[in-house]
C-alpha cells in the first residue's frame, strides 16, 4: 500500500489539549494524514478546527455518527482508514464500536470505556470484525521501558518478587474543576469520567505499566481511595496493594493531589538476582541494580556490545542518536507508528513483525476497566482482598 493511512478524528478540536498531541504523534513519521473529523460538539469549534487543520470543509462533520456513516460510503480510495477518538471517557465506546462495525480501525484514548461491560463488548466487536484497536497507554512506547520489559522476559533478574509503581500529580490539589479548567471538569464528573477519577485517569497507566514491564497479570488487590479536596465528587488519591499471578507482590500509588508534582511516573521491579528502575521524568535512563554488583545505567540509543546489547524492541523505537532526549511525543509516535505498520501489513496480506505489533490493544483496555472496577469494589466493600475478575 504505497500511500499514507488516512485518519479521521472524533474530538480533539482547538479547545482540546490532547487532540494536538495525538496529531503530532500520528504525523511524526509521515505515515498518516488527517482527512476528516468531528472535532467538537460545538459546530463552530469543529468548523474552525477543520479550517485550521486544512481539512476539506465537506469532510468536517457535526457528529461522529455522520462522519463514520458518510466516510463509509466514500470510494475505498478516498475514505478514512481509521479513526482516532480523543473525547471524554463516556464518549469512547459508541464511536469506537460504530467505527469497527463499519470497517474502520480505531485508536482510542484510555481508559477505553466507562465500564467493564462496554470494554468486553468492544473486545467482542474487534474479534468479530477482525479490525485493529490501539489504546494509547503512552508510557509503554518509551525505548527504555521496552528494554526493561525485554530484560525481565529474558530472566535477567530471576523470578520477580516485588513491583512498585507510582504516578503522582499535583494539578488537582485545589477544586480545579470549578475554576474554569475544562479538562478537570469532565474528569471529576462521574457521568463523564466513570467510577473513579484518579484510577481512571492515571491509575490505569500505572497498572498497565506494571503488567507490561513485568509480563505478569494482577490477580487480586486491596485498595484505599480518598477524596481529599472538599466538594469533589470523585476520588483524587489512591493506594493499592497488588498480588500477581506468579506470587509477586506489588504496590501502586496514584495521586492527583500530590502538590508540586507534575507527571512523576516511576516503576521499580525486583527479582531474585536484582532489579530495575525507570522514571518518566528521566526517560532516557534505565537503572539496573544487581545483587552484589555496582549499579548499571542503560541509555537510549547506545550501541552497547554483548552482553549489554539493547533489545530489538528498544532499538526499533529509538529515533535519534544517543544523548538526545526522547520524550512523551516520541513515545506517543512510537505507538502510532507501530499501529500504522500493523494495519498496513494486514491490508497487504502480510504478517507484521513482533516489534510492530508491540502496542496496547483492546485486551489491555479490558484489563484497564477491570482494574478500575476491582479497585472501586474493594474500596467500597468489606473484604480485604478482591479478585481481579475479567
Amino acid at each position: 500500500m504505497k500511500r499514507k493511512l488516512r485518519m479521521g478524528m472524533v474530538g480533539g478540536g482547538n479547545d482540546a489539549f490532547i487532540g494536538a498531541v495525538h496529531r503530532i504523534a500520528a504525523f511524526m513519521d509521515g505515515k498518516i494524514e488527517l482527512v476528516c473529523g468531528a472535532f467538537s460538539i460545538d459546530p463552530q469549534i469543529s468548523k474552525q478546527s477543520g479550517e485550521d487543520l486544512f481539512v476539506a470543509p465537506e469532510r468536517v462533520y457535526l457528529s461522529y455518527e455522520e462522519m463514520i456513516e458518510k466516510e463509509s460510503l466514500l470510494p475505498e480510495g478516498e475514505r478514512m482508514d481509521f479513526v482516532t477518538i480523543v473525547t471524554p471517557n463516556f464518549l469512547h465506546f459508541a464511536p469506537a464500536k460504530l467505527a469497527l462495525e463499519k470497517g474502520f480501525d480505531v485508536v482510542v484514548e484510555k481508559p477505553m470505556t466507562v465500564s467493564v461491560e462496554e470494554a468486553k463488548e468492544l473486545q467482542e466487536t474487534v474479534e468479530r470484525t477482525g479490525r485493529t484497536l490501539c489504546l494509547t497507554h503512552t508510557y509503554s512506547g518509551y525505548p527504555m521501558v521496552k528494554q526493561a520489559k525485554a530484560m525481565v522476559k529474558e530472566g535477567h533478574f530471576g523470578n520477580i518478587r516485588k513491583i512498585v509503581v507510582e504516578y503522582p500529580q499535583g494539578w488537582l490539589s485545589r477544586l480545579t474543576e470549578r475554576e474554569g479548567n475544562a479538562g478537570a471538569a469532565w474528569r471529576a464528573d462521574p457521568k463523564r469520567s466513570g467510577k473513579s477519577l484518579v484510577m481512571g485517569d492515571i491509575g490505569t497507566h500505572a497498572a498497565h505499566l506494571a503488567e507490561y514491564v513485568s509480563g505478569l497479570k494482577i490477580e487480586e488487590l486491596c485498595a484505599d481511595l480518598t477524596t481529599f479536596v472538599e466538594g469533589r465528587l470523585l476520588d483524587d488519591d489512591g493506594s493499592v496493594l497488588l498480588r500477581f499471578e506468579n506470587g509477586a507482590k506489588g504496590v501502586l500509588m496514584a495521586s492527583q493531589i500530590s502538590a508540586g508534582e507534575e507527571n512523576a511516573v516511576r516503576i521499580r521491579i525486583y527479582g531474585e538476582k536484582g532489579g530495575l528502575e525507570w522514571a518518566n521524568e528521566d526517560p532516557n535512563n534505565l537503572i539496573i541494580k544487581m545483587l552484589d554488583q555496582p549499579r548499571q545505567l542503560y541509555r537510549t540509543g547506545n550501541a552497547y556490545g554483548a552482553p549489554y546489547t539493547l533489545s530489538s524492541f528498544a532499538t526499533h523505537n529509538t529515533r535519534v542518536p544517543a544523548g538526545h532526549p526522547e520524550g512523551l511525543l516520541e513515545s506517543f509516535a512510537n505507538i502510532y507508528r507501530n499501529f500504522a505498520a500493523t494495519v498496513t501489513a494486514k491490508r497487504e496480506g502480510k504478517n507484521p513483525t513482533p516489534e510492530q505489533q508491540d502496542f496496547p490493544t483492546v485486551y489491555d483496555g479490558v484489563r484497564g476497566m477491570a482494574f478500575i472496577d476491582t479497585v472501586v469494589k474493594n474500596n467500597e466493600g468489606t473484604e480485604k482482598w478482591t479478585k481481579f475478575v475479567l
